[in-house]
């Protein structure tokens, strides 16, 4: 079975939000036509506690972009966003949640972030997303949504290391591009860790 994993579409992420990615609500068309052409639909959702530890404000004298060892890991500082019961961690009205079979809530620890859909970025704990696309006998996924350089890449680059075939639609994802190139360059290291582009108007 194949799978499409619908990665953070949440309003904190889009236009006006907290943490928007440019021009991220551009692909929600996309994705919801994408989400017809599978079986199994996921989706993930950042979850974060208020007092997030990647959360800038969180860090006195520190500023959103700045970096940081959060517990041992190098942490790049955001602005508050997709705190836990807020407008800003909830999906986007524009996508067709009901085509969702399964949400996956991550960053949830005030201790770590995480980016991937699969695990902490110390990968010390899973979201048990790997054991329920296990349980539906998935082995191939097509990885969607925000943010093409981080949210999106990770999971995706974690999903080949567990063994799935592992497709990104470039043109149903978008980046924050901290640094201009960044979305160029995610997909070429998606490329060199053996996730293969395809691209959305193949199909549909």
């Amino acid at each position: 079975m194949k799978a499409l994993i619908v990665v953070d579409i949440q309003n904190d992420f889009l236009p006006g939000g907290a943490l928007a990615v440019k021009d991220g609500d551009q692909i929600i068309s996309t994705v919801n036509e994408l989400m017809h052409k599978f079986d199994l639909v996921v989706a993930t959702q950042d979850w974060h506690p208020k007092d997030h530890g990647s959360f800038a404000s969180n860090h006195n004298g520190r500023k959103a972009g700045d970096e940081i060892e959060l517990y041992g890991l190098n942490q790049i500082l955001w602005p508050d966003h997709c705190v836990q019961n807020t407008h800003g961690a909830e999906f986007s009205e524009k996508l067709e949640i009901t085509r969702f079979d399964k949400v996956v809530r991550k960053g949830t620890d005030i201790l770590i972030d995480s980016y991937s859909g699969f695990f902490d970025n110390g990968r010390k704990k899973d979201t048990g997303l790997n054991d329920y696309l296990k349980s539906h006998h998935v082995e191939v996924v097509f990885v969607v949504g925000l943010a093409t350089d981080y949210c999106v890449k990770f999971t995706a680059i974690d999903a080949v290391e567990l063994g799935y075939r592992t497709f990104i639609v470039p043109d149903a994802t978008k980046a924050v591009n901290l640094q201009q190139g960044d979305f160029e360059r995610s997909i070429d290291e998606l490329v060199s860790k053996g996730v293969r582009p395809f691209d959305s108007s193949e199909l549909l």
